[in-house]
């Protein structure tokens, strides 16, 4: 402990923790004040709270310090970290959490359960208002884990640890392939520079506007696959891709359109059928940026989804997200959206403030295959080769019945344009929706329920 002026003066002096590290890959230039800096628990300076500049945005964080004490949480570590969100909250800025420690002090008994609950309440709070960002360099488990759980964003190095038990911790791919990590990276230095990307495209809260930067015209027109139909709408080098290995069908990702930050989700980032996964990662994905009036354009073209599990439960979670989002939302068809394809990604009432259409896609409340068996099935009696001639009637349904233009005559969707067309009319409807405002809803205590 420290017993006079100069050892205090010393210790503040001190930045060789690991800690301090950690904060100084965070800050520009690794500078940045220290908040509570004379503040110690029990066990030492178990945890650093601090402020300064990530990519030039105005940030609040606080680090474990997991070589005093092994990081342990206390009373005093609890009210530090609480009393920075306090600050992150009353001054709109976003916080990051610096999670390594290897718990609480045993014998504190259900008082550290009370500091963990502190601590849980006070992110909880923040969630929606400012953006949180958990980073994972470490162990983060127990009660503890919840709190870095409830951030917005999660980021963990490749060695670090996540988990409730001791006896089935989650390394950095496994929390990523399961949801709980949006974005991982092999080094301290790898992860905060990501870290800071994200940052520095989202606003500073939730009443703040969205940033806005120099762009260049993307290179790309190829809506053949998710991360090409990103690339081809979003501003050059801007696609910052979230939660890759999560949800393998759908394709979640920030960007700039015309040098503002948008959302970007496609659900063509393979052929597969859409998964409960895959609708609970693009539901998260839109409450993210409705949060934060982060526009959304939605890539639709999917065979559909796979009836297994949760699926009906996901999918009226991911259509609730989208009809009580009041974000800007625009949907581009890029292929099929039959069925409930449509009316959850690209009905109006629901998805899309503006929906647009490549002339090949196929809009139709049954799959051209489906329609042919079941609405030409006459065509089909007698026919020696009924695969083959099931095939061409599909066709057929598919560039008339569902043709985008016979959709847009019936005023289901806004226009038809060709691929080089699609970035123009996204930004153009985002331009005349900046200023949208909120529908009158009826009051309620919940979002939908299911």
């Amino acid at each position: 402990m420290i017993q006079n002026k100069d050892e205090l003066l010393a210790a503040l002096r001190d930045r060789s923790a690991p800690a301090h590290g950690m904060l100084s890959l965070l800050f520009d230039e690794g500078e940045y004040t220290e908040l509570s800096a004379g503040c110690e628990g029990r066990g030492g300076q178990t945890v650093i709270t601090a402020y300064g500049y990530a990519n030039g945005t105005p940030v609040y964080a606080f680090a474990q310090n997991s070589a005093v004490s092994g990081g342990a949480v206390d009373a005093v570590h609890a009210a530090k970290i609480a009393h920075m969100f306090d600050l992150a909250a009353r001054n709109g800025m976003p916080v990051v959490g610096i999670y390594d420690s290897h718990g609480a002090f045993t014998d504190d008994g259900v008082t550290a359960l009370d500091s963990y609950s502190l601590m849980l309440g006070k992110i909880t709070e923040l969630s929606g208002t400012v953006p949180t960002i958990s980073v994972i360099t470490g162990v983060c488990s127990g009660s503890m884990s919840l709190a870095a759980a409830s951030a917005d964003l999660v980021a963990m190095t490749a060695d670090a640890e996540l988990y409730l038990e001791a006896s089935s911790p989650y390394s950095a791919a496994a929390a990523a392939e399961n949801g709980t990590a949006h974005i991982t990276a092999d080094t301290a230095e790898e992860i905060f520079e990501k870290v800071k990307r994200y940052i520095s495209l989202m606003p500073q809260n939730d009443l703040s506007p969205v940033p806005e930067y120099e762009y260049d015209l993307p290179a790309e027109c190829d809506f053949s696959d998710a991360a090409h139909a990103a690339a081809s709408i979003a501003d050059a080098g801007s696609v910052f891709e979230l939660s890759p290995d999560f949800g393998g069908a759908a394709y979640t990702a920030l960007c700039t359109i015309d040098g503002v930050t948008a959302g970007i989700t496609a659900i063509n980032k393979t052929r597969d059928k859409l998964m409960p996964h895959d609708l609970q990662k693009i539901a998260r994905f839109v409450r993210l940026c409705d949060a934060y009036g982060i526009a959304v354009v939605t890539v639709a073209d999917s065979e559909g989804i796979a009836d297994k599990g949760c699926a009906a439960r996901s999918l009226v979670r991911l259509a609730g997200a989208y009809s009580e989002a009041v974000c800007p939302k625009i949907t581009v068809i890029s292929g099929k959206a039959c069925g409930v394809i449509f009316t959850a990604f690209a009905g109006k009432n629901v998805a899309a403030d503006m929906t647009i259409a490549l002339p090949d896609a196929v809009i139709a409340p049954l799959e051209p295959l489906t329609a042919a068996e079941f609405l030409y099935h006459d065509r089909l009696a007698g026919v020696k080769d009924t695969a083959a001639a099931r095939e061409e009637i599909a066709k057929e349904y598919a560039l008339t019945e569902a043709s985008p233009f016979n959709a847009a005559k019936a005023g289901t969707i806004d226009c038809v344009t060709d691929a080089a067309g699609v970035r123009s009319a996204v930004s153009s409807a985002l331009e005349f929706s900046a200023g949208k405002r909120l529908l009158k809803r009826l009051p309620k205590k919940h979002s939908v329920l299911c």
